[in-house]
């Protein structure tokens, strides 16, 4: 049986930012919510909405069989929930963590009688609740929990089912937010590069989101490649080109004054894999040259 019949009641432990984003997402589409915050006086603003407020993690936790936790880490989640009982409960953690502690967190979960799902917001606080926004959320765990919740989650945002293990949500969430950064380190770059000139920041903003853009489409040429591990498929640049066009790069950052320590370490693993004789694949050989060095 699904909860879409009628709003479901639900447990918001954690009234932060995100927390107060997605419990006045839940109030505004009838759920009852019922809240607690370790500093109490941060569920104001979702009580004057409606919400219940408890007195405790642990009462919070006992007032509806749906409780989804958005804390700090993973430790304030395991301190929320250290006296509660969880027995024949549904946990949801919106809480941000490495693919690790949702598991292990799972496990800790499922021997005090609870079902658990882990989850990951790829969204910020202003998202949740805005239909046109994208924010979405990863989930994976107990598939049985979400499809029985799937109406409920989907109220502040986008759902993304990814699979039965608990670590999953959080290996994609983290997976995109490290590709972000380092799209933001070359940003950054390419803001310091045009810093001292006279080129309008506003004006070369439209010229960079463009150009990322159109290269955006090269992961799917990435997948592929990984998928046949033919790497020298469907090569456009190869990476003796590309590390040829890296000293162009670095002379005009010292020309500019700009330090280049953004770009230095992609470069090096660009050198070491040129040295291995692979001059004419594509750098997706950069994938398992990394998993070699982490391992």
């Amino acid at each position: 049986m699904t909860d879409n019949a009628s709003p479901m009641p639900l447990t918001l432990l954690g009234t932060g930012a995100m927390g107060t984003a997605l419990g006045r997402a839940w109030l505004a589409a009838g759920h009852p919510v019922t809240v607690w915050n370790r500093t109490p006086a941060r569920t104001a603003a979702l009580a004057a909405e409606g919400a219940t407020v408890a007195s405790s993690a642990a009462a919070a936790v006992a007032a509806n069989r749906l409780v989804i936790a958005c804390l700090l880490d993973d430790d304030s989640l395991g301190e929320a929930l250290a006296g509660a009982d969880l027995t024949g409960r549904d946990l949801v953690n919106l809480t941000t963590g490495t693919p690790a502690e949702g598991r292990a967190r799972a496990a800790w979960a499922e021997e005090r009688g609870a079902r658990f799902v882990d989850a990951g917001i790829m969204a910020v606080p202003p998202m949740i609740g805005s239909p046109d926004s994208g924010a979405y959320v990863f989930y994976s765990g107990s598939a049985g929990l979400f499809e029985e919740h799937r109406e409920t989650l989907a109220v502040p945002a986008g759902t993304a089912w990814v699979g039965a293990d608990p670590g999953f949500a959080a290996l994609h969430d983290v997976a995109l937010l490290s590709a972000m950064t380092g799209m933001f380190a070359g940003v950054f770059h390419a803001f310091s590069l045009v810093r001292r000139e006279d080129i309008a920041p506003k004006e070369f903003a439209g010229l960079l989101q463009g150009w990322l853009t159109a290269m955006a489409h090269t992961v799917h040429n990435t997948a592929d490649q990984l998928e046949s591990e033919d790497f020298t498929k469907n090569v456009v640049s190869n990476l003796a080109m590309q590390t040829a066009g890296n000293a162009t790069l670095l002379r005009t950052a010292q020309e500019q004054g700009v330090s280049p320590e953004l770009l230095t370490p992609y470069m090096a693993l660009m050198e070491r894999l040129l040295a291995q004789g692979r001059g004419e694949e594509d750098t997706t050989g950069m994938v398992d040259l990394l998993l070699r060095q982490g391992s």
